[in-house]
């Protein structure tokens, strides 16, 4: 049971961090600022790592599961107010969020074979904070070996 959860992590971190990183490129490449760049170079980055812990981890590495736990963490946290935005996922989300207005409303959201990063210093007028419940179950499943 163990390595076929593995081997699943490893993949939806293989093919969300590859298609992230390609998706993110695609996008640098046009981009003239570098107020555009340096969001843009850290999503590389992330996705970067991800792509290695997902290889690492499929290669049956022990490096390969510290990484993955660690890209886990950092899909771990959303959060987006009007000062500061975060988020990342790859491969798959299953997000649970709530919104910070009165009336507070709980939400779920999922998506599979995607990938997403926003990093910024500002976001919506509504704040919602939340945690990626996949990413939470995948850090567990590694985690608890």
């Amino acid at each position: 049971m163990r390595t076929v959860l593995f081997r699943l992590i490893g993949m939806l971190e293989v093919a969300g961090g590859l298609y992230g990183f390609a998706a993110t490129l695609y996008r640098l490449l046009p981009s003239r600022h570098a107020y555009d760049a340096l969001p843009a170079l850290l999503a590389l980055a992330a996705y970067a790592f991800v792509l290695v812990a997902g290889v690492l981890l499929l290669e049956g590495a022990e490096r390969g599961v510290r990484f993955s736990r660690w890209a886990q963490l950092l899909q771990l946290p959303l959060l987006a107010t009007p000062v500061f935005s975060y988020g990342l996922h790859c491969g798959a989300f299953v997000n649970l969020f709530a919104t910070l207005h009165w009336p507070p409303h709980l939400l779920l959201d999922a998506h599979f074979g995607s990938e997403g990063f926003r990093l910024a210093l500002a976001g919506p007028a509504a704040s919602r904070i939340g945690v990626n419940l996949l990413a939470l179950a995948s850090w567990l499943a590694l985690k608890l070996r």
